[in-house]
């Protein structure tokens, strides 16, 4: 019996090795090589792809969407809620936190946000006359066309006095037109984990296709207030802007926040330091408010209310949500 050459061996084994892996068959053999976990395992990779997965996630607080509490508080008088333990990385709330919602004015979150993030706050930005087109009972920063004034002034005008004018005029600052700060909005919203939105407007009036759920705000708010500076401007409770007004000269404008736990027209429950947030009002939506708080231990606390039927029940909740689950 002749001798059988070495490499030709070598060919016909890893012939053979192959034979199951040129099947037909959609069904995953059990038996087949796991590369990505054996590279973790024998140190070639730095993680696995479960080990990415939990990292991605592990200073954000987790929901499969079950309502969590909500026999505990009156939450029949809102249509979606809830409680973040930032610091614990808990969930401590859940009322509908996956349900698509109109958020009104609490759209102006990301509106800064994005801001701050692409802008210079130095930068004087000149007030077009399409931001100033705004229905007799909107709320404004009462900017007027020509208007020049620095992003950082029209930000505390955004956040504090909830100026639709001054949100139209940060997004053709940043982007040259609200239709491309909208598409900035999605992009932005969707890398930090937001997946059931959509924004149209910077300024959070209504239109049908402009939606989020209150985890989505979850996680934009938080992402917001890890920037210093957003921290302060939504925990001001009244700024005054210098203006350059055309004809005019400079001119004061000054705002008030719309916090009512800032402005002390609500009392804040006991043990609760409210830092700040931001209300958000229209028929559709009902009564907003993404509040940041911290409680006795100094756990950093985001809380949430949508679509509320008053602005008394609105706070009713919050402090049921903030005296029971924030703790």
């Amino acid at each position: 019996m002749k001798c059988i050459n070495k490499r030709l061996l070598a060919v016909i084994l890893m012939c053979v090795c192959m034979l199951p892996l040129t099947g037909c068959s959609d069904v995953p053999d059990p038996n087949a090589y796991r590369v990505y976990e054996t590279s973790f395992q024998l140190g070639i990779t730095k993680s696995s792809p479960l080990s990415a997965a939990i990292t991605y996630a592990s200073d954000l607080c987790v929901t499969d969407g079950s309502d969590i509490g909500t026999d505990q508080a009156a939450s029949h008088v809102a249509y979606g809620a809830g409680v973040f333990n930032v610091s614990k990385q808990q969930v401590t709330y859940a009322q509908s936190v996956f349900d698509q919602m109109y958020p009104a004015s609490t759209t102006k979150i990301l509106t800064c946000y994005i801001a701050l993030k692409y802008g210079d706050l130095d930068e004087v930005f000149t007030v077009s006359e399409n931001a100033c087109k705004q229905d007799k009972d909107a709320a404004v920063a009462k900017l007027k066309p020509g208007d020049k004034i620095t992003l950082r002034e029209l930000l505390y005008g955004l956040m504090l006095v909830s100026g639709n004018d001054a949100a139209v005029a940060i997004a053709e600052g940043i982007s040259g037109s609200e239709e491309a700060f909208a598409d900035l909005m999605n992009k932005e919203a969707a890398a930090l984990g937001a997946t059931k939105f959509h924004f149209v407007t910077s300024n959070g009036l209504h239109r049908d296709d402009h939606y989020t759920t209150v985890y989505d705000m979850y996680l934009i708010f938080n992402a917001a207030i890890k920037n210093e500076q957003f921290r302060e401007i939504i925990g001001t409770l009244n700024y005054t802007a210098n203006v350059t007004r055309e004809g005019t000269g400079t001119v004061q404008l000054s705002w008030d926040s719309t916090n009512r736990y800032l402005t002390g027209k609500q009392p804040v429950p006991e043990g609760i330091t409210v830092i700040g947030g931001k209300t958000g009002t229209t028929t559709q939506a009902g009564y907003c408010l993404v509040l940041y708080s911290q409680n006795e231990k100094g756990d950093d606390i985001i809380s949430i209310v949508f679509h509320g039927d008053s602005r008394k029940n609105l706070y009713y909740l919050m402090d049921e949500l903030l005296t029971k689950f924030a703790g």
